[in-house]
């Protein structure tokens, strides 16, 4: 079965990330053709990047990067919650994905954003993150405006024609995470 993590990529208090996350790992979990685990950041402690070799060699030395690398690695895709922080996505989003490189490798990604625009500055640039990383980003996303999709910028509200969008997102993620299958597999010796 197809696994996709959903990364909640916001640890700020009070933050909107986590009802938007918890919405679109229950509209998820409604699907029976992937298994659906939400991955919220404030559970992983990743200081600033602390290991001395580039993510690219693989040698972690650190318990907490260990630990991460082994949950990324469980994954055959990812739908990512994010928030935009001045034009941009959230340091400590940024600095896990930083954490790794193999893991995420051969990977579909999706997007969920929320922001004063939707979030899509943020989306911007986790795309190019993304192929980087050698993931697939899928084109279909997911924007929420702080202005209308949460009462008080506070409470998100989802409406049927987000859920009609995030399922589209989602579509994208599991078929491209199935295609990309081949290329995660172990080459033989």
């Amino acid at each position: 079965m197809t696994r996709i993590g959903i990364i909640l990529g916001s640890t700020r208090p009070g933050r909107n990330g986590e009802a938007v996350a918890k919405w679109v790992r229950d509209v998820a979990s409604k699907r029976t053709d992937a298994e659906f685990e939400l991955i919220d950041l404030l559970d992983y402690k990743l200081p600033h990047l602390d290991e001395a070799l580039p993510p690219a060699m693989g040698q972690y030395s650190n318990p907490h990067t260990i630990e991460w690398a082994e949950k990324i690695r469980s994954f055959d895709g990812f739908v990512i919650v994010t928030p935009e922080y001045n034009h941009s996505t959230s340091a400590v989003l940024k600095n896990a994905i930083d954490y790794l490189f193999a893991e995420w490798n051969n990977k579909a990604v999706g997007f969920v954003s929320y922001g004063s625009v939707g979030g899509a500055r943020a989306v911007e640039h986790l795309r190019l993150v993304a192929g980087e990383l050698m993931m697939a980003d899928v084109r279909a996303q997911l924007t929420l405006s702080l202005m209308t999709d949460f009462e008080n910028f506070s409470t998100f509200v989802p409406t049927e024609r987000h859920e009609q969008v995030l399922g589209t997102v989602i579509d994208q993620v599991v078929a491209w995470s199935g295609a990309l299958a081949h290329l995660r597999e172990p080459v033989a010796a």
